[in-house]
């Protein structure tokens, strides 16, 4: 028996040696029948059953459509698209700053550049900031875990920032762990109680959000699990419910109640309101200005969320350049620029989007997806490459548990920071010592069309020429 062994062991290596000697000294002929073979197929097979077929196919449809067409037909059931809109929406890449060379000079790299901002300046207790960048709702338990929660507040904290609860549940750790905590009061059943509002530094109305602007939904259990719903006052087999509005019939004046109320109970912090920019912005900020708030913050087009049908991304709402700008100039017409705040968010992700935004005149900015990706940095490999990177940071993420707070903490940091130092860094290109010194005057574009939407100079006509016109 061990011979008969040892004489199959032996054929098999042989067997095995010809094997490689092959492929070492015939892989090319090998390569070149198989692409001969596939080159006939392609070539002489009919377009009904050829591969080729596939590309006027994902041309004509688009590959994000065909799969996203799959799912509805498998499961049957409104789609919930993770991380917004993925059409191509018009953006701020076609601007660009003037900088400043000979009139006038820039400003020396050892000189600080003031870039504090105070919200709600009218309001009893302002929330002063010592930074334009806030870290926008993404919600605890609907959205992130309670890891990644808690790092996003520490990181707000060491920088001199705030964050936003989203419309989740809020964890005592993580207003401990905030410097300004801003509290959505959302359309819920929790996160109402009256010390919890005592807390927070800014309440903000919801009423929408430019990836699901102003419906509501249900969450099941299964999609909430864990302590999150022990915070939100869930029973164990409640679905978590967001309404469609506050209450039934709702008008313009349950809301003005609601904000005077809120005011009163905080003692006169910034009370302010969230909203999808939508196409009727002039007579939503008039509304606004009606209900008595102290900021507004407008959510674009481009802005994301955990999941929402793609129906309400992809074809609702204006671009948030669009959407700045007009918000902007309405303040100014109806005289509340500097009265109340603008916060914009939605599609900003670089320091070159936020300073831009700023320029075309919001006062501070919601940034909410670049820190999703910053704060779990390297952390994102525990998921990769079989699972997308957001599983590290889900509260129903498979990777969740991996998630090391003290990292995510230094990871957002350091991305404010560093967003912080280029934006001033373009401040003093431009001849800036202030943030409140930057205006859309500060701005040029290479596309015609834009720069006349906004009214800044378009870069193929020469300075000259620009200043005869005006």
């Amino acid at each position: 028996m061990p011979n008969y062994l040892n004489y199959v062991s032996l054929v098999m290596i042989s067997i095995l040696f010809v094997l490689i000697l092959f492929l070492l000294i015939g892989w090319r002929w090998i390569i070149k029948r198989m692409v001969k073979q596939m080159g006939k197929i392609i070539m002489t097979d009919s377009y009904q059953e050829n591969l080729i077929e596939l590309l006027p196919g994902l041309r004509h449809m688009g590959i994000q459509n065909i799969l996203e067409n799959s799912l509805r037909a498998e499961t049957g059931d409104v789609l919930h698209r993770p991380l917004g809109s993925s059409k191509q929406w018009p953006n701020l890449d076609s601007i660009t700053f003037i900088p400043a060379q000979t009139s006038p000079f820039p400003i020396d790299g050892e000189e600080d550049v003031d870039v504090a901002v105070t919200i709600g300046p009218k309001a009893k207790k302002p929330m002063k900031i010592k930074i334009p960048l806030m870290i926008s709702g993404m919600a605890y338990g609907i959205a992130l875990s309670e890891e990644v929660r808690l790092s996003l507040a520490e990181a707000a904290k060491n920088v001199g920032t705030a964050i936003n609860s989203g419309e989740g549940g809020v964890l005592p750790e993580e207003i401990e762990a905030a410097g300004n905590y801003i509290l959505q009061f959302s359309k819920t059943d929790w996160s109402k109680e009256d010390n919890l509002i005592k807390q927070a530094d800014m309440i903000e109305v919801k009423l929408g959000q430019g990836a699901l602007m102003g419906t509501g939904g249900k969450i099941s259990p299964k999609n909430l699990t864990g302590r999150a719903r022990k915070v939100m006052g869930l029973k164990e087999n409640e679905d978590a419910v967001i309404y469609d509005n506050f209450v039934e019939n709702q008008t313009l004046d349950d809301l003005k109640e609601l904000v005077d109320e809120l005011r009163n109970i905080t003692g006169g912090v910034p009370i302010g309101s969230k909203i999808g920019a939508g196409g009727k912005m002039e007579e939503d900020i008039d509304h606004l200005i009606y209900i008595g708030v102290d900021y507004i913050a407008i959510d674009g087009g481009q802005a994301a969320t955990h999941g929402a049908p793609p129906i309400l991304s992809d074809d609702f709402g204006i671009p948030t350049l669009h959407a700045v700008f007009r918000a902007a100039n309405h303040l100014e017409k109806r005289n509340m620029k500097g009265q109340i705040s603008l916060i914009v968010s939605g599609g900003l992700f670089v320091p070159g989007h936020f300073l831009k935004v700023l320029a075309l005149g919001a006062d501070a900015i919601y940034v909410g997806s670049a820190l999703l990706f910053t704060v779990a940095h390297s952390q994102t490999l525990n998921a990769l490459p079989f699972e997308p990177p957001t599983q590290a940071v889900w509260n129903q993420g498979k990777f969740k548990d991996t998630f090391k707070i003290d990292e995510g903490v230094k990871s957002a940091e350091k991305f404010l920071t560093a967003s912080i130092e280029e934006m001033k860094m373009a401040l003093r290109a431009m001849g800036k010592r202030s943030l409140k010194e930057l205006s859309k005057n500060d701005l040029v574009s290479y596309d015609e069309s834009t720069a006349k939407m906004i009214g800044i100079p378009f870069s193929f006509q020469p300075w000259e020429e620009r200043q005869m016109k005006k």
